[in-house]
């Protein structure tokens, strides 16, 4: 799958299920100095996630600053073919100053056994040929 450059910054599509309902999310942020994945609350607005009053309020920090999220386990996030069942992310208002409807974070990359390539600007995954 193509990744795109913004802001020299990779960004990729992904496409988000929850509770039978999909919708597919542009302007993520491929970060490999994420360690979780992060989605955009209004990006998720058209799948019905929002916060309920059972769940906890986590802060996350990284080099935008902090940003309280709440967690919600999707019933799948897919990037290209790679499709991630039963997968937890945090969700977030993401306002960092530009436009940005998440953050594919290491959890997501290691866990579909992503490999991006540069060069070519792609993300693949793993599937017994690549050898890295």
């Amino acid at each position: 799958m193509r990744l795109f450059l913004k802001d020299d910054l990779p960004f990729t599509t992904v496409t988000a299920a929850y509770q039978g309902k999909a919708t597919e999310i542009s302007d993520i942020l491929v970060d490999t100095g994420s360690a979780t994945t992060v989605l955009s609350a209004d990006a998720l607005h058209a799948i019905r996630i929002v916060p309920l009053p059972e769940d906890t309020l986590h802060v996350i920090r990284g080099v935008g600053g902090s940003e309280l999220v709440f967690s919600r386990r999707m019933d799948y996030l897919q990037v290209g073919t790679q499709k991630l069942s039963d997968f937890e992310t945090e969700i977030g208002g993401m306002d960092y100053g530009f436009e940005i409807n998440g953050i594919l974070g290491m959890d997501f990359l290691s866990r579909a056994e992503a490999v991006i390539n540069l060069r070519t600007m792609t993300i693949e995954f793993y599937d017994g040929d690549v050898t890295v």
